[in-house]
């Protein structure tokens, strides 16, 4: 065997004896830009793909076979070692949570939706800050990637007009969770659940929202120009932006620094226990 295909196993073996090891890969659809389907990775892929080294991260574009011998281009989202305490909870059926004055109980589907059907620690301490710091009574929220909806639920159930949205593929299993923790008549304003896929047919969202709110949406760097762009559409002098994010690589933080040349950005809380900070912006006047 070639020295690369040495150097790998070197690179795998200890860690399948320390860590159970999650690899979520996401195919960009050709006829649109930036929509991503998600899919585990078997360790059998794993080893006739060629991953690139950046920065320490195994990360970088692939290409994939599927079924039907159709190849894709394929970006690696998070080859990440998870400790097995960590990653047991994605794969419940249910998690239940005790927000806003309500149990939420939130289904999940890891292995059919990945990560946009669980719920990751920035929904819930993005959820427990708006609970606790911001008064959202008859405001109009947006809340953007919401995968399970648990953040925009919770600012529901505080009173907002709450527009959630997710993109296409997720949309199914987003609006179950609404609609059993949410049925019609819970909260004072009715909850929408949209599709919206960041950077596209964005004249259909208003501009007028009050606050737009998102947890753990900064990850993948193909995504980072049209969720900016998303985020500047939404918002006009007197949008307040929440974002709940755990930062993992340097990635994260470059995305904080774009946004910061239309926006002023802050930190405004971090939840040392999980590893969670929630930064507040507005657009620069």
């Amino acid at each position: 065997m070639g020295n690369g295909f040495t150097s790998f196993l070197s690179f795998l073996v200890p860690l399948l004896f320390a860590f159970s090891i999650s690899f979520m890969s996401c195919s960009s659809r050709q006829e649109s830009s930036n929509i991503f389907s998600c899919q585990r990775v078997t360790f059998q892929a794993l080893l006739s793909r060629e991953f690139q080294q950046n920065g320490g991260e195994k990360s970088g574009k692939l290409q994939d076979s599927n079924m039907n011998g159709r190849r894709e281009d394929s970006y690696a989202l998070a080859v990440v070692p998870y400790a097995e305490d960590n990653l047991a909870p994605f794969h419940r059926a249910e998690r239940r949570f005790r927000l806003a004055g309500r149990e939420l109980v939130i289904r999940q589907n890891w292995r059919e939706l990945g990560v946009a059907a669980v719920v990751w620690d920035a929904a819930v301490v993005l959820g427990e800050y708006l609970e606790r710091e911001v008064v959202l009574t008859d405001r109009t929220v947006v809340e953007l990637g919401a995968g399970t909806g648990l953040t925009g639920m919770v600012a529901a159930l505080q009173g907002a007009q709450v527009t959630i949205t997710e993109r296409e593929m997720a949309l199914t299993s987003l609006r179950r969770n609404v609609e059993s923790n949410i049925p019609p008549g819970t909260t004072h304003h009715p909850v929408l659940v949209q599709e919206l896929t960041w950077g596209q047919n964005l004249h259909l969202y208003p501009t007028t929202f009050q606050y737009v709110i998102g947890a753990d949406i900064i990850y993948i760097k193909e995504t980072f120009q049209d969720l900016l762009k998303t985020l500047e559409h939404l918002s006009n002098c007197d949008t307040v932006v929440f974002l709940g994010c755990k930062i993992r690589y340097e990635r994260d933080t470059n995305f904080l620094k774009m946004m910061e040349e239309t926006f002023e950005v802050k930190e405004v809380h971090v939840d040392q226990s999980r590893d969670i900070r929630v930064y507040e912006a507005r657009l620069r006047s």
